[in-house]
């Protein structure tokens, strides 16, 4: 992108590099966590095993590193720690409480540096990041190159993880399963929308096969005409899921993130990488009308000849209403609005990238024009025209 493009005028894109993150994107896994709590922060015992898939160049990971591993706390919950801290530190005249002003003063003292006595790292901590691209190392993390649509990663990441693995110990299956990966968008909005429901199932195959109950999944998706569907799909081995929309996230895109929350894996069934979805209506079956179904929560599925399964609820034909997945907007309103284009400071220094790309898929095409003399149009040995009268 160019020194004059707008991502370089973006807040977010500034204040990734100023605050030492990878990418922007970090913000994101941020902001969803302050809503739904990801990173269970009640009971630290419950989010100790985390799976980031598609991971580089790695900011889902380094927030990962940074949270789990050296306890530290960023946004909405930072300030919240901080003005607890405060509130204890101000000093109070009588039984009164500090006031506004008392408090806004001891910000602008509090050295953000001083945070690092209040760390509460978790115990027993793994992480493993998979891509196929290279990734630089991070503190803590294990990394895999590996392609999450091939079979063959599912064992390397339980050997990861664990290399005595048991799939029947829930003490040993992962907690948590991320994924901020997207395909390489053409512009035509079918096609990529297409391609994204593709990488989420082969991410969510891959997470039915790890995750213990009661785990929860977060994955990337691309708004759409039949997204519903996907909803309906996950509330099929999920307890709740959610549409987040972070406020880093530009309203101009498409993109989105399912949270699911409450894994309900289905009794002697896993899915396999490399097959069509087809959700088991389960042994104890019933006959309605000539089609399998069965019924649980005051909702029957039914599974059709193209091995799509249907939801009905036990009062839609009295109360007729689609099941629609709740969208939640995460992050604080008044914080940067991503698609806003903020002057730049008087004596500002564009600063590099905290980790520039190892293995970029340009990398060849950069050093093809670099050898032939630039980009626009120079080459070592330049054709004279010559124009005759």
């Amino acid at each position: 992108m160019g020194k004059s493009s707008k991502d370089k005028r973006d807040a977010y894109y500034r204040l990734a590099k100023e605050q030492n993150w990878r990418a922007r994107s970090a913000f994101k896994l941020i902001q969803i966590d302050e809503q739904f709590d990801l990173f269970s922060y009640s009971d630290p015992s419950k989010c100790t095993r985390v799976v980031d898939l598609c991971a580089a160049p790695g900011s889902w990971s380094q927030v990962l590193s940074r949270v789990l591993i050296k306890g530290e706390s960023f946004g909405r919950r930072a300030w919240v720690e901080r003005m607890a801290k405060l509130k204890t530190q101000t000093p109070r005249s009588g039984d009164s409480s500090p006031s506004e002003a008392d408090l806004n003063d001891g910000v602008r003292s509090l050295d953000l540096d001083d945070t690092k006595s209040t760390l509460k790292p978790r115990e027993n901590v793994k992480i493993v990041a998979i891509d196929l691209q290279p990734m630089a190392p991070l503190e803590g993390i294990v990394q895999l190159k590996a392609d999450i649509t091939h079979p063959t990663t599912v064992p390397l990441l339980l050997k990861a993880i664990d290399p005595d693995f048991d799939q029947h110990n829930e003490t040993h299956r992962i907690d948590l399963v991320i994924s901020d990966g997207a395909p390489d968008v053409t512009g035509l909005h079918d096609l990529d929308i297409y391609v994204q429901s593709q990488l989420l199932y082969s991410a969510l195959v891959l997470a039915m096969k790890v995750l213990r109950p009661g785990g929860k999944f977060v994955a990337k998706i691309f708004r759409g005409r039949d997204v519903d569907l996907i909803f309906a799909q996950l509330r099929l081995v999920f307890e709740r899921v959610h549409v987040a929309k972070p406020r880093s996230s530009r309203a101009s895109s498409i993109e989105a993130f399912v949270v699911c929350e409450g894994y309900k894996p289905i009794k002697d069934w896993t899915p396999e990488i490399g097959s069509a979805l087809q959700i088991p209506v389960t042994t104890e079956r019933t006959t309605k009308g000539g089609q399998q179904s069965y019924d649980s929560d005051k909702q029957s599925r039914h599974l059709r000849e193209d091995g799509v399964v249907e939801i009905h609820f036990e009062d839609e034909e009295t109360d007729p209403k689609r099941w629609i997945a709740p969208f939640l907007a995460c992050g604080d309103l008044s914080a940067w609005d991503a698609d806003a284009t903020y002057k730049l400071p008087e004596g500002h220094t564009s600063l590099p990238p905290v980790q520039p790309p190892t293995a970029p898929p340009y990398k060849e095409a950069i050093e093809r024009r670099r050898a032939e003399g630039g980009a626009y149009g120079k080459t070592k040995d330049p054709l004279r025209v010559v124009i005759k009268p």
